[in-house]
């Protein structure tokens, strides 16, 4: 079974929400707001929590926590797709980008910004 690519997963997503007809709540802002409180729920998980206990907790709440990525995906492609991005290109340039900013050679081991390398 071949997995689906972010065209396929984009027009799920899509689908689903014009089904229930939600697009009239869908602006930008709104979908960003809730792109945000979507990654709150990711951290979440793991807050006041670090090291081994981290990863513990982590382990334990696997599917929670990836249900939580899913809405996460779910708002970046959605709002990929109402404001005309293709997030494959976009990505690729970015990556481009953060390889010249973040040279090897330069930032290999290292946790500082590329202003500070």
């Amino acid at each position: 079974m071949t997995k689906p690519d972010l065209t396929d997963l984009t027009a799920q997503i899509v689908a689903f929400r014009d089904a229930r007809d939600w697009a009239q709540f869908h602006n930008p802002k709104d979908l960003a707001l809730s792109l945000s409180l979507e990654v709150g729920e990711v951290l979440e998980h793991m807050q006041w929590t670090n090291g081994d206990a981290l990863t513990t907790r982590l382990t334990e709440r696997r599917e929670a926590v990836g249900e939580e990525l899913a809405d996460v995906l779910y708002y970046t492609l959605l709002l990929a797709h109402d404001l005309g991005v293709d997030l494959e290109t976009a990505f690729a340039a970015k990556m481009a980008r953060n390889a010249e900013k973040y040279p090897v050679e330069k930032a290999r081991g290292s946790s500082k910004k590329y202003t500070e390398l």
